[in-house]
């Protein structure tokens, strides 16, 4: 099955045949610094770095571009509000990014371009379009003009009669049309600005995506992302300019990922019913995050709740007590993964990227994985070689899919450590007690006492803690 892609532009999946052979550009709409990014910019940070990955493991070389936004109105109103700078604040947001991004396992892009970085690009596509006709000067501003572009509203599926009718549009006399929008604003004092043709400004929003994904993918490139809430107008606006300025189609594929929800309701800032990705970190593994976002098809909206990301840390905790079970049996990486599960991995992610069956398939695989290596605890005769041959191949495989998805990277045995002191923190007890009473228990045994021995293992097991004996001693783990 070759990759296909549910493209936003068309509403349909197809087939994904990039414009260069071997070779895949990609721009993502990054984020306005002006605060700390919240789980929803998480899930787009993922989503991306995931579709980036798989079609590197496919083989193709990835371009990568994903932009940050320093200079916005939301910037400058807080620099005011702090007494400092925009590009203080900027900076201070960028590198909250980065700590955030890099705690949730997501690879740098090849490119990340900032706006203010880039003003001559944006003044130079601004140039091209008042030539061109599609955007005029008005008074130190230049806006677009949205009639001059036959095609404008195709994304969103919207057409520009609704968009009169059903717009609640300020009335601003610069523009020939209530629909125009800006392509450079005029500075107001205390603002940052910059020279231009139409004197002392900056640039709008939409302009900087255009410009920059212009310089570093050329006027026609495979795939631009972002969140589902970009569609209208800022992506609109972005092909509207693009394409207005070089006259060509600007992007093959549209990929649009869905929102964050909690209670039903899209998690935004601007109705204050969000969580800051550093805020989740104080209750949850960065992993245990990542997974529970890849859980659900990126398309579709996933609900935020502590219920769901706890199934999420219990299902990526049972993959590591298999990764360091398959460690102490078959030592080294000379194995190679199991093809049955890795075709099934790629025939999902195939589809649309579909990362929830993906995992649907490596949860059933580890199942019978764990049926196997039940076998081999019994099996100490000529079919123990074949089972531990089982279970090296799967833990290849798991590992293989895992640095796809970006998870199981970690040494399983120091995450296991790290979950049961979280563990034991929650179920109030420490590991000297819980020693102790493993202690207590094989003194019992020694003595045969089997009653006091059983009410122990039953005690701990009340608390979450789970004991395996073996010929080497008793070992204890946490219930997830």
């Amino acid at each position: 099955m070759s990759l296909k892609i549910y493209n936003s532009l068309t509403r349909e999946k197809e087939s994904f045949v990039p414009l260069v052979q071997g070779r895949v550009t990609m721009y993502v709409c990054g984020v306005t610094v002006y605060d700390y990014c919240h789980i929803g910019h998480a899930r787009a940070g993922i989503v991306f770095d995931v579709i980036s990955r798989y079609m590197q493991f496919i083989g193709y070389q990835v371009v990568y571009v994903r932009n940050f936004t320093d200079v916005d109105d939301k910037i400058i109103k807080k620099a005011n509000e702090e007494g400092k700078s925009c590009e203080e604040i900027s900076n201070k947001y960028i590198k909250a990014f980065y700590e955030d991004m890099n705690a949730l396992g997501i690879d740098s892009p090849t490119h990340e371009p900032k706006a203010t970085e880039h003003i001559q690009e944006m003044i130079h596509m601004i140039q091209r379009l008042i030539e061109k006709g599609h955007a005029y000067p008005a008074g130190g501003d230049v806006n677009y003009s949205v009639e001059s572009f036959q095609e404008y509203g195709k994304l969103s599926g919207r057409k520009i009669d609704e968009l009169y009718s059903g717009a609640r549009v300020e009335i601003d006399e610069k523009k020939k049309n209530p629909l125009d929008f800006a392509l450079w604003k005029e500075s107001k004092p205390g603002e940052p600005a910059w020279e231009s043709p139409w004197g002392m400004g900056r640039p709008g929003w939409h302009i900087e995506c255009s410009a920059m994904s212009q310089k570093y993918l050329g006027d026609t490139f495979d795939i631009h992302g972002g969140g589902k809430d970009l569609i209208f107008p800022h992506h609109e606006n972005e092909i509207a300019q693009s394409h207005g300025a070089s006259g060509k189609k600007p992007i093959k594929y549209w990929i649009h990922n869905g929102f964050v929800d909690i209670n039903k309701q899209k998690m935004s800032k601007s109705l204050g019913n969000f969580f800051t990705i550093r805020e989740v970190f104080k209750k949850y593994p960065p992993e245990t995050i990542r997974l529970f976002l890849l859980s659900s098809h990126y398309r579709n909206p996933i609900e935020f709740s502590d219920q769901n990301l706890n199934e999420a840390g219990i299902a990526l905790n049972r993959f590591y007590e298999f990764l360091n079970s398959a460690n102490k049996i078959s030592s080294g990486n000379s194995f190679q993964p199991d093809m049955k599960i890795m075709e099934k991995f790629s025939a999902a992610m195939d589809d649309d990227f579909n990362t929830a069956l993906a995992l649907g398939y490596l949860n059933e695989y580890l199942r019978s994985l764990n049926a196997i290596k039940d076998e081999l605890e019994k099996d100490k005769g000529q079919n123990a070689e074949k089972l531990r041959n089982k279970i090296a191949s799967g833990k290849a495989a798991i590992l293989k899919i895992g640095k796809v998805l970006g998870l199981f990277l970690e040494d399983p045995s120091k995450f296991l450590e790290s979950f049961k002191v979280k563990r034991i923190v929650e179920i109030g007890l420490s590991k000297i007690q819980i020693e102790k009473m493993i202690d207590a228990r094989a003194e019992a045994r020694k003595n045969k006492d089997w009653e006091t021995g059983d009410k122990i293992r039953e005690q701990l097991a009340a608390k979450g803690i789970l004991l395996d004996d073996s010929p080497a001693g008793t070992t204890w783990r946490v219930k997830p």
